[in-house]
């Protein structure tokens, strides 16, 4: 009887242990999933907002001919930060075909800028700030705006002045040639210097 009782004791011992070994609390982590990013023309828009009359009439265009670069990387503000660009004149629309001339022509064509180029400076993530340097007329121009930046969605939005390129010249040979087009109910002809910008776009990821 003693016997079959030590026999009884080890049998439950060695099945304890041989559960416990089958019932692990040990916890396995999830694999990290790594991304890669790179920019995507398909998913970017520009426009630009001029403003004419006392009233301040909206009329907003874009360029047909823009192109974009950036570097590639695991880090999205990787790619952000190093974003240049070029814009062609003589291809921007509004919309109507003969403002786009007027436009190429008596604005860019005074101030002699076939091209607009440009590149991101630096990125505030804190302050939400992102700074352009932008070449026209020969002048190139820090340009600081508020950015976002949210599920691969950028975007970029400022105010500038033309007259920080020296471009009144073209704001007044425009205006000129649109004079009727550009005068309100007090009978004023106005063009304003000052320009709303956008920028969006949404980087491509590839994650694993």
């Amino acid at each position: 009887m003693k016997n079959t009782l030590v026999l009884l004791a080890s049998a439950l011992i060695v099945f304890g242990f041989t559960s416990c070994k089958g019932e692990s609390t040990e916890k396995i982590d999830d694999p990290i999933q790594s991304c890669f990013y790179t920019y995507n023309e398909g998913a970017t828009t520009f426009q630009w907002t001029a403003f004419k009359t006392t009233e301040r009439v909206g009329v907003s265009g874009t360029f047909n001919k823009i192109k974009v670069a950036s570097d590639a990387s695991d880090d999205p503000m990787v790619v952000l930060k190093s974003m240049s660009f070029s814009m062609e004149t003589p291809s921007v629309e509004t919309n109507n075909e003969d403002r786009n001339k007027k436009v190429a022509n008596y604005f860019f064509g005074t101030i002699n800028t076939p091209v607009i180029t440009g590149r991101v400076l630096s990125i505030n993530e804190t302050s939400g700030e992102c700074t352009l340097e932008v070449l026209m007329n020969g002048i190139s121009v820090e340009v600081p705006g508020d950015f976002a930046f949210t599920d691969n969605a950028f975007t970029f939005e400022t105010v500038v002045n033309v007259q920080s390129w020296n471009a009144l010249s073209g704001i007044e040979a425009l205006n000129a040639v649109c004079e009727e087009l550009h005068t309100g109910a007090d009978g004023i002809s106005k063009l304003w210097p000052e320009v709303q910008l956008s920028f969006k776009t949404r980087l491509k990821s590839d994650c694993k």
